[in-house]
């Protein structure tokens, strides 16, 4: 019976889990070498130092840190990229993105948001029921949504957050 041993199934799980992990590592990393772009110096530089300060949170080195800032002056270039969306019952959808292929990385939404019946918004559309503080979005309305809507706006946050490009997603549901 294969599979059945105890040193295949840890196996399986470290390497789901160091997936996982990699997957996070390389979304701080694109973030850092992004805004590092302005200006290296993370004294002088606040979204720089805030982007190492969340992705130390998250364990991630200083080497790779480094190797990030470094890299932000060479080779690919990244864009960021806010996308607006509706969700279930009308729900406001923020996604953040950082990209090298900003096509790819909307074919990818849009596919993800059309399997489970939400639509991309017009630019504006959406931003206005937000606020940004300290480069984060935050809801001015909270929308209460039923049970039903909670699990497919469940789904798509979830898929979402799988593609390799997509940074953050906020959404306006009221966490309650």
């Amino acid at each position: 019976m294969s599979g059945h041993n105890k040193w295949s199934q840890i196996k399986n799980k470290k390497g789901a889990n160091d997936q996982k992990k990699a997957r996070i590592f390389t979304k701080f990393l694109k973030a850092i070498s992004v805004v590092a772009r302005d200006d290296k110096d993370p004294n002088s530089n606040p979204r720089l130092r805030s982007a190492i300060e969340k992705a130390r949170a998250f364990e991630v080195t200083n080497e790779n840190i480094e190797r990030a800032i470094n890299k932000s002056s060479e080779g690919k270039v990244f864009d960021e990229v806010i996308y607006e969306a509706y969700g279930p019952e009308k729900v406001a959808i923020i996604i953040k993105t950082l990209t090298d292929n900003k096509n790819r990385t909307l074919a990818d939404l849009k596919k993800v948001l059309q399997n489970n019946n939400a639509k991309i918004a017009d630019q504006g559309s959406v931003l206005w029921a937000f606020k940004s503080e300290n480069y984060e979005f935050i809801p001015l309305y909270p929308q209460k949504i039923s049970d039903e809507g909670n699990k497919v706006l469940e789904k798509i946050v979830e898929e979402l957050e799988d593609l390799d490009d997509i940074s953050e997603v906020v959404t306006s549901r009221d966490k309650q």
